[in-house]
């Protein structure tokens, strides 16, 4: 049984404009969008909220669009948010045919534990590539399971899923395995400790072997 969210969308065309008629939208609980590329004039839509905003929470959501019979592929390119309430504005859709390659921003997820004491630090929150638009990955993981202090994870290294090819800088660093900076002070603070020990014990002595003489 497939797990895929069902992503065919109803969406009205719309021919009003402006901020007032866009809150009005949001109030009756819909998205304002709008549609465009291949050439063709951009379409302004209305499309439901609620199931909208579940489709894209996933990264590069493509909606199966229905406008008033018309069925068109499209991908999310981007969604303004209130800043505050986090109430999505307006959405930004691209026209897509498939087959065709797109690209895109992949997020990327750190799996694996990497060797005791060292942490893997994410320098790349996601990664640029080129692929299907029907078959875009929901992310690209990076194992770290056992890597050890100064290992370096670069986009390069990333194992991408078949059709999909790196767009970004291969030598764009992803992962960095390192010892926590409070680790190595604390280190530090042990060893400076020793080392006065160590000194106290030698002075110490010293000076038993001048008493002895």
């Amino acid at each position: 049984m497939s797990t895929e969210p069902d992503t065919k969308v109803h969406a009205e065309l719309r021919e009003n404009f402006g901020k007032g008629f866009a809150r009005r939208l949001r109030a009756a609980g819909k998205i304002p969008a709008v549609i465009y590329g291949h050439g063709t004039e951009p379409v302004h839509v209305a499309l439901p909220g609620h199931q909208t905003a579940l489709l894209i929470r996933r990264a590069n959501a493509v909606l199966e669009l229905d406008v008033n019979g018309t069925h068109q592929l499209t991908l999310v390119k981007d969604v303004q948010k209130d800043p505050v309430h986090q109430v999505i504005e307006h959405i930004d859709l691209l026209v897509v045919k498939k087959g065709e390659k797109v690209q895109v921003e992949v997020p990327i997820l750190v799996v694996g534990e990497p060797f005791a004491g060292t942490i893997a630090n994410l320098d790349a929150q996601t990664i640029a590539l080129e692929v299907e638009a029907t078959h875009i990955p929901q992310n690209i993981e990076v194992d770290v399971e056992g890597l050890e202090d100064g290992t370096h994870i670069t986009a390069a290294d990333l194992k991408l899923p078949k059709g999909a090819a790196l767009a970004a800088d291969p030598e764009v660093l992803v992962v960095a395995i390192s010892v926590p900076a409070a680790t190595l002070a604390a280190e530090d603070e042990i060893a400076e400790a020793d080392a006065e020990v160590a000194a106290e014990q030698a002075e110490q002595a010293e000076e038993g072997g001048e008493a002895a003489e």
